[in-house]
Order: structure tokens, then sequence, then C-alpha cells
């Protein structure tokens, strides 16, 4: 592997402009394809095999066309203190509001709150139901002028009137404003890290090329493969975030190795056959963990992380090839300005630095950090572990939903719809379950349904339920139950298994078979689906990355390492997610205005991407630290050298990582807050707990031990030679041959 990289990095260097037409080629095709691509369809099956799912494509096959795709507009009108919407002048702007919404150009109708019995008993409470014929993304903007109009027309006449529904629900600020805050973010770190604009816009330029080619080729096979934008958010957000770390580490060996006196080509040969190595494993651990997606069932989850999975693999191409060209085109603009002076003042760039990089590396802070972990482990070992320990406490509470309109800020007429609509009918009435009945098996439809209604109306819990509606065959009825409680309560998941467990012995006595759907029932199957899925999920992805870091590091131990530390910081970070996000402290900090449950796919994305982020700091670190080893460096000695090497640049790969993330706790999405803080937090603690404090730990307290291999197993293994002891010794100015010579030692 160190081999080929090494050849392929020098072939990239000297063919610098044709690889770097080539990558521009690649963009402009792919940007030509995604510009004349048509736009993927929808997929409505979120999660096929859970009930509420099969209910509802039943649903649609014995209902076609009764479930419209338009965007809809639920307006709810609360009466003064003292007053009632029933009030001749609440009833006279009410029933104003309706015909002038009704007669709008896109609209397919709308009830007024007195034909539908959409009055609350103390008649506080009223509300309007308006459907479209378009979606909410095809509303014009005089569609929506003409429904805020009329709105703003009923509160003048003294009601207080809001609007929930997708027709003016608050979009989420555009992704790009948070990506560019990362990339700022980024930009000072680099350029902290490397003290050069070009070294720091390097790593900028080429992740922006990758990202560039990853989105387009999403909107150019979209259509083919059901990908969207949306999908396309997670390779947006991780081929940014990897494209400059990936980048950065060639970069940071390339500079080591030009201040060790190597010409621009022979180091930028060894950058690509030793960081490359390690480049091309970090991110086939990322890539394991993002196709693992796949196993949890959900199409939409799939196209994600394969989407993310092709942005990583990109990402890995450019930093093998288009990087060390573009060193080729700027040899010397990537070297810090004392390297660029001295050289100049020496006027013999290829030798002015030899030797510079061993005095260089003494007394960083890399090494200092790693002489002080090694002088006390077991401290910093048991503090790390009882730390992290702690902040894990919280997931035993973790409780999964899917937050919906209750979760956004009192700022949203969304919200504030929600609110009086709970207070006016109670708490469930924003969440009723929809129940479809198969009466295809029973003598007399119509008596088997009032009985299925009867019982389910008899069920603890359930406060009201609805009429059954027919299908045109009156084979197949809907009918709606409302529940005592919120959509995300605990006690409607027991009303649904309630209901569901009496199926057996109403559908025996009926003939009659019926399930149970709607958008609380679905949020509930989908939980708990998915937390069913995490732990095969974790079982999957840790084993193959076993497997590979095995491979990597020809060692048992290092391995168990890596995974149990991982698992220790996405523990942690999962149980931060709870005390802010659900137990809600310190949420007014994060500007989360109502804590409840975290979102279900959100424990899932964070194992999948914190898992492949913390394998990346893992090979980086540790295989400058079996590189030092494998050279001659005693156990101790060799983690002094691997962190005085590559600390630094963990760090600011860690930093970009987070910065990035963060960016995404400003939205006013719940859900993108979650995960951004999620995400920051995991990286936060995975890069400098564990891989930082708690591996040079354990690499100290096992010392020879950490690098043991059973001989069985040695020669079973395939030797990748991550560390390029291949490429070792080569002495300065001994660069007149491409073939390698024989490593230091086996």
């Amino acid at each position: 592997m160190a081999t080929f990289l090494y050849r392929l990095g020098r072939l990239a260097f000297r063919r610098r402009r044709t690889v770097v037409l080539l990558w521009l080629a690649v963009l402009a095709a792919v940007g030509a394809a995604a510009v004349g691509a048509p736009a993927a369809s929808d997929d409505g099956s979120f999660m096929p095999g859970i009930e509420a799912q099969k209910a509802f494509d039943l649903m649609e096959q014995r209902f076609p066309g009764s479930d419209s795709a338009g965007a809809d507009a639920r307006i709810v009108f609360v009466a003064p203190d003292g007053r009632k919407v029933t009030g001749a002048g609440s009833r006279a702007a009410i029933g104003t509001l309706v015909d002038e919404v009704g007669a709008g150009a896109q609209v397919a109708g709308a009830v007024s709150p007195f034909r539908a019995d959409a009055v609350s008993e103390d008649a506080s409470t009223a509300y309007a139901t308006v459907s479209y014929e378009v979606k909410a993304a095809d509303l014009t903007d005089a569609s929506k002028e003409a429904l805020e109009s009329a709105v703003e027309e009923a509160r003048d006449a003294g009601l207080t009137v809001d609007v929930g529904g997708t027709a003016l629900a608050t979009q989420p600020a555009a992704g790009g404003v948070a990506e560019g805050i990362g990339v700022l973010i980024a930009a000072v770190v680099l350029l902290i890290t490397f003290g050069s604009m070009a070294a720091a816009g390097l790593p900028l330029l080429t992740a922006l090329i990758g990202v560039g080619i990853s989105m387009a080729a999403i909107l150019a096979l979209g259509s083919t493969f059901g990908l969207s934008m949306t999908t396309g958010t997670l390779a947006s957000m991780l081929g940014l975030a990897v494209g400059i770390d990936y980048a950065l580490f060639v970069i940071s060996r390339y500079r080591e190795e030009r201040d060790k006196g190597r010409t621009p080509e022979e180091a930028a040969g060894l950058a690509a056959g030793t960081a490359g190595s390690a480049v091309v494993f970090a991110g086939l651990t990322v890539v394991i963990a993002l196709a693992g997606l796949s196993v949890v069932g959900v199409p939409m989850l799939t196209k994600m992380g394969m989407s993310a999975a092709g942005a990583v693999v990109i990402a890995v191409l450019i930093a093998l090839t288009l990087v060390p060209a573009l060193l080729g085109m700027w040899p010397d603009a990537v070297l810090a300005r004392s390297a660029r002076r001295s050289r100049a003042r020496a006027g013999n760039g290829a030798r002015a630095h030899a030797g510079t990089g061993r005095k260089s590396d003494r007394g960083n802070g890399g090494t200092r950090w790693a002489g002080f972990v090694l002088r006390r482990p077991v401290p910093v070992l048991l503090a790390g572990i009882a730390g992290l320990g702690v902040l894990a406490l919280p997931v035993a509470d973790l409780q999964m939903g899917m937050p919906g309109e209750e979760a956004k800020p009192t700022s949203t007429t969304e919200r504030r719809a929600y609110d009086a609509l709970a207070d006016g009918f109670g708490a469930g009435f924003n969440g009723p379950l929809t129940v479809v009945v198969d009466a295809r098996g029973a003598a007399d439809a119509k008596s088997a349904v009032a009985k299925v209604t009867q019982e389910v109306g008899a069920t603890e819990g359930v406060v009201s339920v609805s009429p059954a509606r027919f299908n045109a065959a009156g084979d197949t009825a809907v009918f709606s139950a409302v529940p005592a409680t919120g959509p995300n309560d605990e006690t409607t998941k027991d009303i649904v298994h309630t209901i569901r467990g009496e199926r057996s012995a109403t559908e025996s006595s009926t003939g009659t078979t019926f399930e149970v759907t709607g958008s609380t029932a679905m949020n509930i199957d989908i939980a708990q689906a998915l937390q069913g899925a995490l732990l095969p999920y974790l079982a999957v992805i840790v084993g193959l990355a076993f497997v590979l870091l095995l491979v990597v590091f020809r060692s048992v131990l290092v391995p168990v390492k890596a995974a149990l530390g991982f698992l220790l910081s996405v523990l942690a970070a999962l149980g931060s997610v709870v005390a802010v996000f659900q137990w809600g402290w310190g949420a007014e900090l994060l500007g989360v205005e109502q804590a409840g449950p975290i979102m279900s796919l959100m424990p899932i994305f964070l194992v999948g991407i914190v898992f492949g982020l913390a394998m990346d700091y893992e090979v980086f670190l540790v295989a400058r630290i079996r590189e030092a080893y494998v050279h001659g460096d005693r156990p101790a000695q060799a983690v002094v050298t691997g962190f005085g090497h590559s600390a630094r640049v963990v760090v600011a790969a860690a930093l970009i990582m987070i910065a990035v993330f963060s960016g995404f706790i400003a939205s006013t999405e719940s859900m993108v807050k979650t995960i951004g803080f999620g995400l920051a937090i995991a990286v936060l603690f995975d890069a400098f707990v564990v891989r930082m404090a708690l591996v040079p730990a354990v690499l100290a307290l096992l010392g020879d031990r950490a690098w043991w291999l059973p001989r069985w197993l040695d020669r079973a293994l395939p030797d990748v030679d991550v560390e390029g002891t291949a490429l070792h010794p080569r002495p300065v100015g001994d660069e007149r041959h491409d073939a390698p010579r024989e490593p230091v030692r086996t």
C-alpha cells in the first residue's frame, strides 16, 4: 500500500497539470449532468415493515386519491377572555376569513369550524381547515399573502389567530449558512496550524472541489436512485469535514518531509505513501460506518449513508492525487514563512532545512503532553473513564420520538397554533390515532366496524373517536381516536400498544382486522424499530472496523482499545444530548425552548458518523506511534514521537470538525440543532479525551504488549504497510529510484 501510494504521489506531482485538468473536467462533466438531470421522485415509504407504514399503504390502496400531497393549513381561532368564538362578531370574522381563503387560486377547499363541529366545548377555541391543490413548496407568494392577509383581518376583529400545517410553515435556514460558518472557522484553525495562507487555503480548496463533485453527482443520479438535496445534506457536511482533514494530514506530512531536506517531489511521494496510507484506511472506516446504515432498514437513511460514503471516497481520491498535484504547482508556498525565508537565505531549496525536523519535534506541545500522560497513566486513565462515564449516565433515560410543531420556538405561528389547540381540545388532539379497519372478512362490514369503533373508544386513555368513513367498495373503513395525552407522551405510546394488544380478541369476534397509523403511531413505531436496530448496527460496524484495524496495526489490543474508547465517547455524547434536549439542562443557552424526546434518527446518525470520525483520529494518531515503534523506538518513546508528529494536526482536524458541526446549532430547527450539538460534543470527547488522553495512557500501561499478535494470525493477515516501513530509511539526497528500500524493523 505505502509503495503504491508513494509512486502515485510522485506521479501526480510530476503530471500535475494533467491531474488538475482531469479533476476540473470531472467537476465540469458532473455539474453539466446535474443541470440537465430530472428531479428525483418522492418516495412516501419511510420505513417499510412497521405496522403504521403497512396501514398507511393499505389506506392508499383502498382509498385511491384520498391522500392528497397538497399543502394544508389549520387556522386556529381563540376568543378574548370572557368571549366565545360563537359570538356574533367572532362568528362573522371567522366566516369572512374562510370565504376569502376558500376563494384563493390554489385552494382546493376551506371548511368552516361551524360546519365541521370544530369548536371546543367551552367555545373559546375553534379551527378551520384549508387544503391546497399543490405542495407547500409550490405555493405562490400570492397564495401565502392572501392567507396571511385574511388572518390579519380576523385579528383586527379581536381574535387571536394562528396557523398550523404546512402552508405557512417556517422553513429552516439554508444549510449554506452553517457550512459557511464552519469553513470560516476552519480557515482560521488552518492558518494558525500552518502559519501559511497557501497551506491553509489548499485543504479548503480541495475539500470544496470534492463537495462540489459529490453534490453534483447526487443531483445527476437523483432520478435514478431517488436521491435529493435532503439526501445530500449528510454528504455535504461530511465531505467538507473529512475533505479538509485528509488534505490537512497529507500537507502536514509533506511539510515535515521538506523540513528534513527532501526535494519537493520526494516529499510529495513520501506524504502520499505514509499519511496517504492512513487516509485510505481512515476513509474506509468512515465508509464502513456510513454504508452500515443500510442495516437499519430505513430507505432514506440508506440513501443518505451511501451518498455520504461516496463523498468520503471522493475526498480520499482527491487527497491522494489532487493535493500532491497542487503541491507540485506551488512546492514552497505551503511551507511556513520562516522556512521560506531560511531557504531563500540559504539559496538551496532542497537541503536548506536538512535535519531541522527532529529539532522542531523535540519539545512541541504534543511531546510535552505525551510526556505528562506517560508519567501519570493511571490517574489520566481513571479520570477520563470516570468523566465520560458520568456524562453517559443520562442515556439510561433516553426517550426517542419525532419532535413536531411543539418543538418549534414560540415565536412561530405553528407553535402557537399547536398550543392553542392543546388548550382548547386537549393535549392529544394534536396527535390523533388513525385506525384502518379491513372488513373484507366480515359478514356485515358496517356492524363489524361499529363494534371495532366502540371497543377502541372504550380503551383507557382514549377520549373520543370519530365516525367511521368507508371506501367506495364498502369493505374498508377509517376512523380517528384521540388520546388524552400528547403525541410524545409515554402514556400515548402505552395507549397504542394497548389498542394493538386487544386486536386479536376484536378480530376473532368481528371477522375484521385493523391497524393503527397516523403521525403519532408512525413516530412510535419508527422509534421502536430504530432502537431495536441500534445494537445490530453497532455490532456490524464495530466488527468490520475491528478487522480493518487489526490489518492496519497488526495488533489485537489496539483495535479493542479503539472500539472501547469509541463506545465511551459516543455514550457520553448521547448522555449530553439527553441532558440538554430531553431534560432541558442548559437548553436555553442553545435556544431550545421545549425539551422533549430525542429525534428517532439521532442516535443512529451519531453512532455512525462519530464512529467513522473516531477511527479517523485513531488511525492518524496511532499510525505515527506504530511507525516510530516499527522503526526502532521503544514503546514509551514511540508514543512521544508519534504525538510530536501528529498531535497538533489531530487537534486542528478535530477543531475543524467541531466548527463545521457547531455551525448547525444556530439552526432554528430542533432536529438540526440536536444533530449539530451531538456531533460537535462527540468529536470533542473522542478527540480530546479518548484519543489524546486515554490512548497514550493505555499504550503506556501496555508497553510492548500493545503490539502483540499471534504468529498464526500474523502470517494470515495481509501486510498493508500503513506505517510505510518499505519507504524508510531513505537518506536525504538518495532519490534516484522509485524502488523503496528495506525497512529498518519488521
